[in-house]
């Protein structure tokens, strides 16, 4: 465990690296999602630095990690999205990669054990894609991922039951391996970034995406995280690789308080990483855990660290510039139209 480091909390976001008694393997591309009905976050899958998928489950309290023994499991995956169902308040799972390629099944936790859901319509197979609950529609929104050949750019809503394909009037560009949660402060849910050299930031009102022209912005980056802190009311954004496999590793800790982006100086961080996994810790702030680093020669070594983060409140933060006037947007017809891609290595995809 990293020495301890002075920081004052009402200042600064603070990090601290945990000791759990217990902890996953390392590994990257792992699902995430804070299991409201619990209070606990929930991890699922990944894979491993031999790009080997995983198919465990652990949650965690806020102090230790706590592998479960499910009577149903969903395959081993990783690159897989998850999220919380506002109204079941059940842990929805979709897609990533498995042994035999790219997937597209659904499935809920319910504290206890997995289930498989059958929806009568559902996204096509996909990974690392985005998920997050919207809190203006009381549903879980998906946006984008990739098919193993291509970009979506498509926004499909589930209802509890069955996956509703949406017609927003403007979308964000297709991509992949972005990062998104929602907005405690606002209720929408904020896209950021993703594979391609993207930086915009998108937001989802329950019925269409806005982009967003923020006064300050995070460097474009893909396999960031985001996760909202509900003691302070902000997203917190860290890492992630600019300029995709082989580009550089980051460290950064960015803050969204609904308008602007507000970048944090911490005096202790995490060691920089992408396709980590985080979510609203039970404590208020944000749990962090694993990720990769890409060693000589692109050789992935894999992190199974845990760290937390205590964010500032709303007040100690510099204010963010008045709000822009109204952003242009990109505009689409086809809500599940796709864009190429070459990736060079499956990684790219977790």
């Amino acid at each position: 465990m990293a020495a301890a480091v002075s920081c004052d909390p009402s200042a600064t976001a603070c990090w601290t690296q945990r000791s759990p008694a217990a902890s996953p393997s390392a590994r990257h591309s792992a699902a995430i999602a804070t299991d409201t009905a619990t209070g606990r976050v929930v991890l699922f899958g990944g894979a491993d630095s031999s790009a080997t998928s995983l198919g465990d489950t652990w949650t965690w309290n806020g102090s230790t990690w706590a592998e479960q023994t499910p009577a149903v499991t969903p395959p081993a995956r990783y690159g897989a999205m998850m999220a919380t169902d506002p109204v079941s308040h059940h842990v929805v799972l979709f897609g990533g990669n498995g042994s035999g390629g790219v997937l597209g099944d659904t499935w809920t936790w319910d504290g206890i054990t997995w289930k498989q859901q059958h929806p009568s319509t559902s996204p096509p197979a996909r990974s690392s894609a985005m998920l997050a609950a919207d809190p203006a529609s009381g549903r879980d929104v998906l946006f984008g991922g990739f098919s193993g050949s291509a970009f979506f750019m498509d926004t499909w809503a589930w209802d509890g039951a069955n996956w509703i394909i949406q017609a927003p009037s403007t979308t964000p560009p297709g991509r992949t391996l972005a990062a998104m949660a929602p907005d405690p402060t606002t209720g929408h849910v904020v896209l950021f970034g993703g594979a391609g050299g993207l930086g915009d930031t998108w937001t989802w009102d329950g019925a269409t995406w806005t982009q967003q022209n923020p006064g300050t912005s995070p460097p474009s980056r893909d396999g960031a995280v985001m996760a909202p802190s509900s003691s302070s009311g902000r997203l917190v954004l860290f890492g992630g690789a600019e300029g995709g496999l082989g580009g550089t590793i980051l460290s950064d800790t960015w803050l969204w308080d609904g308008v602007n982006w507000i970048q944090q100086a911490p005096p202790a961080s995490p060691p920089g990483r992408a396709f980590a996994s985080s979510a609203t810790d039970p404590s208020g702030g944000a749990v962090l855990f694993g990720g990769y680093y890409l060693a000589s020669g692109n050789a992935v070594i894999d992190f199974g660290d845990t760290w937390t983060i205590t964010l500032p409140s709303p007040a100690a933060s510099p204010p963010p510039p008045p709000p822009p006037s109204t952003a242009s947007t990109t505009t689409t017809t086809t809500a599940s139209s796709s864009k190429s891609l070459n990736l060079d290595s499956p990684m790219n995809c977790g």
